[in-house]
């Protein structure tokens, strides 16, 4: 990408950038988009790999409870200096 293309970018963007900016951009846009068509041929060559041959498998833990229902909540509120109808009760800050 040239340095025109950088600044006309950069103008649709609504950012100012000075010339030694575009230039260095460009510089950096230019390894980028190699690095982009590096990953797109890499792509290209998996299409042949066949999803059967990496098992699936979870690693993750059963979504069980670990505790009772309430626990922590009746904790908290015996904690709190003021409670009220199962809530914490605190001063009025906005009105």
């Amino acid at each position: 990408m040239d340095k025109e293309k950088v600044q006309k970018l950069a103008q649709l963007a609504r950012i100012k950038i000075s010339d030694i900016e575009a230039e260095n951009l460009s510089r950096e846009f230019a390894s980028i988009l190699g690095y982009v068509k590096d990953i797109g041929s890499v792509s290209k060559d998996t299409r042949s790999v066949s999803p059967e041959s990496f098992p699936v498998r979870n690693i993750m833990r059963d979504d069980e409870p670990s505790h009772e229902a309430g626990f922590y909540a009746d904790r908290l509120l015996s904690a709190a200096p003021h409670q009220e109808g199962g809530y914490i009760k605190v001063k009025k800050i906005l009105q």
